[in-house]
């Protein structure tokens, strides 16, 4: 497997103390955020991918609030949640406002829940980012109906006639935070009806193209197709298949919105994945235009502030890196290395604007947060 050293990997090594206060002397005391930290994380072996997706979502600050509020919670049995939580707050509790921390605990637990993270190969961030939410929202509805049951007991046990709850799913703080809705609108071209079916997502995969925005990744990702030919719509009020149009609209709208580009793309002729190394353009403000009719908050504004980058030429090689906002300034996540950058520098993590196969560092999951 090759792995990619980056510069600032290369220049860095063994230096992980004068990083450390390099980086706090760089910020300065003065402008240095109260009861903040700025921690790097030890890499065990291609473990960039995860590494880079837990610093995404530390500085996702809704999301730490609500892990480092579960930590303090009565003590249950380990989980990947609890492993998570007592990293977080690891890093919330340092007494040196810069460092290095091992993520052991929380990487042997994911290699024992699942066998895919369980080796020393290169994984794919999004699929890990996947895994975690789903997962810590699994364990969190397994919490509640828990607890549920467990109150129709003392209930019926009182003399009561309550019942342990019904079997549908509960929503969790981490649906609270990530989760939007799609409504997938579709309009017969005989009668002009319209049908309408939502679903719920936690990101957006979309498209990329060359010399493009993530703006028009996501217009393209609405963009309107016609039902024709063999893949005509069956409409209910003509009671036949019909022509029809369909198109994907945002109709709801998530507190922090995780775009995921889809870069990696399967070659018929090269019979592999090769790495779509496009120059997208990611604002540092964001607003969506591709929202239904009857969205719930359309005008909801988003402030970029976090970015995993993929560096290499593709899915199987080269390494994750991350770049988050915290307190007005920018910094650099690179395993155990922390930098800070100038906004400007963001430009870097674009792509090229040539060859599609070449190593590149480029934006791979965008997170933004909603003002609101």
């Amino acid at each position: 497997m090759e792995i990619l050293m980056t510069v600032r990997k290369i220049a860095s090594i063994c230096t992980m103390g004068t990083n450390a206060s390099a980086l706090e002397k760089e910020i300065g005391p003065e402008q240095f955020p109260v009861n903040e930290h700025y921690f790097g994380l030890v890499n065990f072996g291609n473990t960039c991918y995860c590494n880079s997706v837990l610093q995404a979502l530390y500085f996702c600050r809704p999301f730490r609030e609500k892990v480092l509020a579960y930590k303090v919670q009565p003590r249950r049995k380990e989980s990947l949640l609890t492993c998570l939580a007592d990293l977080f707050n690891s890093i919330a509790t340092q007494k040196k406002k810069v460092g290095v921390i091992p993520p052991k605990k929380f990487i042997s637990r994911l290699r024992k829940e699942n066998e895919l993270f369980d080796n020393y190969m290169q994984q794919d961030a999004h699929e890990f980012l996947n895994y975690l939410l789903n997962t810590i929202a699994d364990l969190l509805q397994e919490e509640k109906s828990q607890e549920r049951q467990q109150n129709g007991k003392l209930v019926q046990n009182g003399g009561g006639g309550g019942g342990g709850g019904g079997s549908e799913t509960q929503q969790t703080w981490v649906h609270e935070i990530f989760q939007g809705t799609l409504t997938n609108e579709t309009r017969c071209l005989n009668c002009e009806a319209v049908s309408s079916k939502d679903e719920d997502f936690l990101d957006l995969s979309v498209d990329v193209e060359q010399n493009t925005s993530i703006t028009h990744c996501l217009r393209g990702f609405s963009n309107t197709e016609t039902l024709c030919s063999e893949y005509k719509y069956y409409c209910e009020q003509c009671r036949s298949k019909q022509e029809a149009q369909k198109r994907m609209r945002v109709k709801k709208l998530p507190m922090i919105l995780a775009l995921h580009l889809k870069r990696f793309k399967y070659m018929d002729q090269l019979h592999r994945y090769t790495k779509l190394s496009y120059r997208v353009v990611f604002p540092l403000e964001l607003r969506l235009f591709n929202t239904s009719g009857d969205a719930t908050n359309p005008d909801r504004m988003y402030d970029l502030v976090a970015v995993v980058v993929h560096c290499g030429s593709g899915p199987n090689r080269g390494h994750y890196i991350t770049i988050v906002k915290s307190h007005g300034f920018w910094l650099l996540f690179d395993d155990d290395i922390v930098e800070k950058i100038d906004a400007q520098a963001i430009e870097e993590f674009y792509g090229l604007t040539s060859d599609i196969s070449k190593n590149s560092e480029s934006g791979y999951i965008l997170f933004y947060q909603s003002r609101d």
